[in-house]
């Protein structure tokens, strides 16, 4: 059963490759969709092509690469200077990722990683500067992912 623009091989795709996108092979999952391996890679390149897939990102643990803080700083911004200040919000050092938050005052999240408490304290600073009002801070201690199941097709 095909739920918008991808079929039940795209899912099966997206699926594998979100579980692990480094060690699954084209004919790995060719092998349990019953197809061939080019007919995967074909899928593959068209699901990039039409941006569906954006990437393929390492997993970093920041811990054991010696930098000992994670953290979720969540800001405000003027809402019709939310997307411009939340992509330059990517641009100060040590911001590995940002989400723009459609509702409410607290809009734009920002993840940051530092060795110590002065790398923090200079990144929300930064991030003032640049005009988003920084509301709260949350240490991370830890996070965890999985594919999305409406791609799984085990089922099917």
């Amino acid at each position: 059963m095909s739920e918008g623009p991808l079929d039940d091989l795209d899912r099966r795709i997206v699926h594998s490759l979100q579980q692990n996108a480094r060690k699954t092979s084209a004919s790995e999952i060719a092998e349990q969709a019953g197809v061939s391996a080019s007919t995967v890679r074909n899928r593959i390149q068209n699901l990039e092509a039409a941006g569906i897939l954006t990437g393929y990102r390492p997993e970093v643990n920041y811990e054991a690469a010696s930098y000992q803080l994670q953290t979720l700083i969540v800001c405000t911004a003027p809402v019709p200077e939310r997307e411009v200040l939340a992509k330059k919000a990517l641009e100060v050092p040590g911001v590995v990722a940002v989400r723009e938050i459609m509702t409410g005052t607290e809009n734009v999240h920002v993840e940051a990683i530092g060795s110590d408490g002065d790398d923090l304290s200079r990144i929300g600073r930064d991030l003032d500067e640049i005009g988003l009002e920084v509301v709260d801070e949350d240490l991370i201690r830890n996070e965890y992912e999985c594919a999305f199941h409406g791609f799984d097709v085990k089922d099917v």
